[in-house]
């Protein structure tokens, strides 16, 4: 919220993305920022994912400037999680002044 209420609603994605990385750091959370992760089909390397942020090694974060969550961006998320193996991820809107979440478990 901190950053939704300092920034105000309708920026662009990245903005969000980067003033949150400074946010949970202040409060004293790990974050890593675009953290490749390769991804493979039959053994082979076929492309590289890069999730907005991932804090404390344990919860994707995507950052998204939307009318609304659709189910795309619900099964990226559920893509991230299988290729990281990672449990939990959440989607933050930034469209409007109240900060929209919604949380997706693996």
């Amino acid at each position: 919220m901190q950053v939704l209420n300092t920034l105000r609603p309708g920026l662009d994605e990245k903005l969000y993305e980067n003033a949150l990385v400074l946010e949970l750091s202040r409060r004293g959370l790990r974050v890593e920022q675009q953290k490749r992760f390769q991804v493979s089909y039959l053994g082979q390397l076929i492309g590289s994912l890069q999730p907005d942020l991932i804090v404390n090694e344990a919860v994707i974060v995507d950052t998204k400037v939307v009318s609304s969550f659709n189910d795309s961006h619900v099964a990226q998320m559920n893509g991230y999680l299988a290729i990281t193996g990672l449990r939990l991820a959440l989607l933050l809107n930034f469209k409007t002044t109240k900060l929209e979440w919604k949380r997706v478990v693996r």
